[in-house]
């Protein structure tokens, strides 16, 4: 994108931002970034724009490089400035270093971030946003089924409850507009574009189920660099992969993807659905 194009793109922001029609959501969504301690300051001034282009910031995974304590907080520091809720999820490499609770724990002291998974968040009475880190496991007739080894087994138990966790979020939004955010992605058509050896390893469409039965309006996922912006799930919710160095090769943003919402004049909010387990979509081999 060229200067001149960047500028008129956050001046629309600008006057879309201040606009008092409360008729449209406004979301952005980055993935990746990858944080290290070496880059305090380098996001910062992109990030504080924010303020002025999206009603809310979703953070697809992977904010640090290993998960790091000094990482999440040089994220934090990068973060300083936004002033909107930031919805996030962690990816694979902030589980890197095992710390999770820490970092978790970390992300927390900023009361602007609520980090999602059996409990969604209500943006307002109109939207609600549901996401998992998600994993691995394939799509389609190339899924992994839980079959053989107990380490198989266990690979795909980590994947269904995964999904699991999603349904549950999902169930307990009483929102017309249902956002989920992942770090994994839900379908084929996102990892397209990466090896075909490594699409296993880049998400799953078990995620997809809860996502098309309860209608949700579109999901963003990061972890395939070199994937495809959009796609779709079986159901065709709407799928933006806003892994970070896609965005910008994408020519779709700077720093993240903004992305509006409609919201229909007579959109109702809805009592939540019936809390049950979800089904156990492990199942037998296709073939031996």
């Amino acid at each position: 994108m060229t200067a001149a194009g960047e500028e008129a793109r956050r001046a629309e922001a600008r006057r879309r931002r201040t606009d008092p029609r409360p008729d449209v959501v406004r979301i952005a969504a980055v993935g990746d970034f990858h944080c290290g301690v070496e880059d305090v300051g380098k996001y910062r001034e992109h990030f504080a724009r924010v303020n002025e282009e999206a009603d809310v910031l979703l953070l697809a995974g992977d904010l640090t490089r290993r998960g790091t304590p000094p990482e999440i907080r040089v994220v934090l520091g990068e973060l300083a400035d936004v002033r909107i809720p930031i919805l996030a999820v962690l990816g694979n490499h902030d589980h890197e270093s095992g710390r999770v609770e820490e970092a978790k724990a970390l992300l927390r002291e900023n009361d602007r971030i609520h980090l999602l998974g059996s409990e969604p968040f209500e943006l307002n009475e109109h939207v609600g946003i549901a996401g998992v880190k998600g994993f691995m496991g394939g799509f389609g007739r190339w899924t992994l089924t839980a079959f053989g080894e107990a380490a198989t087994k266990d690979f795909v138990g980590t994947t269904i409850e995964e999904a699991q966790t999603l349904e549950f979020a999902l169930r307990r939004l009483p929102t017309p507009i249902r956002v989920v955010l992942l770090h994994y992605s839900p379908t084929v058509d996102t990892v397209i574009g990466e090896p075909e050896t490594i699409h296993a390893f880049l998400g799953n469409d078990r995620l997809a189920e809860p996502i098309d039965r309860f209608g949700a309006t579109v999901v963003f996922h990061g972890h395939a660099h070199h994937g495809t912006f959009s796609g779709k799930t079986a159901g065709g919710v709407p799928v933006f992969n806003v892994s970070l160095s896609l965005i910008r090769q994408e020519g779709v943003g700077e720093m993240y993807y903004l992305y509006e919402i409609p919201i229909p004049a007579d959109a109702r909010r809805e009592p939540p659905a019936t809390m049950e387990p979800a089904p156990a979509t492990s199942g037998a081999p296709e073939s031996a």
